[in-house]
């Protein structure tokens, strides 16, 4: 069996991938898509931003199975907002060593379902060798003590970074956690570093033979595109190519990589350039007492607000019938203001939101009558697991209200909405994840959303809507599952499905709506 490398590239779209392989700025990648199967959209999660993206790459499972629900969320039960890290700005106003905590450490120990295994854990129970650059999400079976020494070691030690994790056999975490000693400069997760060091772990990695399965990372692209816009991409592509070179040059070329190898190249999302800031958290300050990240409980505010990027998530806090009225004044105001494209909620038969507990149960899986609700400019469709039609990956939904909220027709029984790829379940996925907020957002196209740290990438790029320009990226699959079939559309999720089966271990659960078709 040849071993498996799973090649991440943070943001890539597939026009600038093409385009900078045009221009011959890609000789490694340009290799794999001569070889392999190109899909060219396939959808990512929503939010699609990094953390709810790669938890949906290494479980195979949507959010309201992994529980990951953006860049900054509310955590109900510590009463507290959780950063992972949009921007120096929004770290520093969440807290520093907080907000590295929870990226480094709770994000896999306590933030990741502990039911949603990834596929660390399960190829690692199934014997198979496991490897992975800096990634976001690398829970597993073998244990790593804190790896730094000398004076870093004291300023992690000083951030509460103590504690040992559970990764794959060989897990390297921007050197806080290295499974073995590697020729590499340190990082530091400094953006513009972080390629090159995956680079150099890589070559140790296939120099030494140690692992069958590889879960490359390189996310510098990402930041960029934040930087530079979309148009600037190909040249951080083409650095994210000479870094996969790598990997090729230490087997011995592209050849002898091919022989021993089958791939998958991946991207999370794609990034689409911005034009405005949304203030979001003043847009409803105005209106509603919210929770700032310097408080410690809710106290007497109604709301928490979590910017995620060009998508946002909204808290309700307040109790009883004024948690009502808030959750309706809040929908009302947000549909009205400029840069906000969808609205969307739990809610009754009548629109109106559930109660605490009746959320509570519908989030735990339990057995529940409530919809969810989406509104654009008026216009309001409100869905539900069922039997009335199919969407482009098979699942069954029961749809009340007008089709134009999601820009979509229902023709011969089959639902699409090519302006929002895979909506239905990517919106009931966000809305039913345990830690999502109660109001969930969708930017217009060209708005992001302004940070806890008052940061944006304002003349950058960004991402993170429902949209396709932000939620379809490139798939090249190299002598790996079957690319060829055409009955759905390609997701995220699915390749975790591909990396198990490669190695004869089944594939996670299907959706619920999917499961159900």
């Amino acid at each position: 069996m040849k071993k498996l490398a799973l090649v991440v590239v943070d943001s890539m779209r597939h026009d600038k991938l093409a385009e900078a392989a045009a221009d011959g700025v890609l000789p490694n990648f340009s290799a794999l898509l001569r070889e392999g199967t190109v899909i060219e959209d396939c959808v990512s999660a929503f939010p699609s931003v990094t953390p709810v993206a790669c938890a949906e790459i290494a479980t195979g499972v949507t959010a309201d199975r992994h529980w990951i629900p953006g860049m900054n969320w509310y955590h109900r039960a510590e009463g507290r907002y959780v950063e992972y890290g949009s921007s120096l700005e929004a770290t520093r106003a969440c807290g520093l060593f907080r907000t590295l905590y929870d990226t480094v450490y709770n994000m896999n120990m306590a933030h990741l379902s502990p039911e949603a295994e990834t596929v660390f854990e399960r190829l690692g129970d199934a014997g198979v060798r496991t490897a992975c650059t800096p990634f976001l999400i690398y829970r597993g079976r073998r244990r790593h003590e804190l790896g730094l020494d000398g004076l870093m070691r004291r300023v992690a030690v000083a951030a509460r970074f103590r504690h040992a994790v559970w990764g794959p056999d060989e897990l390297f975490y921007g050197e806080l956690y290295a499974s073995r000693k590697v020729p590499c400069k340190p990082t530091l997760a400094r953006p513009g570093t972080r390629d090159e060091y995956s680079a150099c772990v890589g070559r140790a990695l296939v120099e030494a033979g140690a692992y069958d399965f590889l879960l490359f990372s390189l996310p510098d692209n990402d930041h960029h595109a934040h930087s530079h816009g979309v148009r600037a991409m190909p040249q951080s592509l083409a650095h994210a190519d000479r870094c996969f070179g790598e990997l090729v040059d230490a087997a011995g070329g592209m050849r002898e990589f091919l022989d021993s190898h089958s791939v998958i190249l991946a991207a999370d999302h794609a990034q689409t350039d911005v034009a405005r800031e949304f203030p979001l958290a003043k847009a409803l300050g105005d209106r509603w007492r919210v929770l700032r990240p310097s408080s410690e409980l809710a106290g007497s505010d109604e709301i928490a607000v979590s910017p995620t990027a060009r998508a946002a998530g909204v808290y309700v806090l307040a109790d009883g019938r004024r948690a009502r009225a808030v959750h309706a004044g809040v929908r009302a105001h947000l549909a009205a203001l400029e840069g906000v494209d969808l609205v969307a909620w739990l809610g009754r038969g009548d629109g109106s939101p559930p109660d605490g507990d009746e959320l509570a149960r519908a989030r735990a899986g339990e057995a529940s009558s409530l919809e969810a609700i989406v509104e654009r400019r008026g216009r309001q469709l409100r869905f539900r697991p069922g039997g009335s039609v199919a969407d482009e990956r098979g699942a069954g939904w029961d749809l009340e209200g007008d089709l134009g909220a999601l820009d979509a027709e229902v023709r011969d029984g089959l639902f699409s909405s090519p302006r929002y790829p895979d909506a239905l379940t990517r919106l009931w996925a966000a809305l039913h994840s345990p830690h999502a907020g109660d109001i969930l957002l969708s930017l217009a196209d060209g708005y992001e959303c302004v940070d806890w740290g008052a940061a944006s990438h304002l003349g950058g790029a960004s991402h993170g809507a429902l949209s396709a320009a932000d939620s379809l990226a490139p798939l090249v699959l190299v002598d790996v599952g079957d690319g060829s079939r055409a009955d759905r559309r390609w997701a995220l999720r699915d390749l975790a499905g591909l990396v198990l089966g490669h190695f004869g271990v089944a594939a996670p659960p299907r959706p619920l709506a999917e499961a159900a078709a």
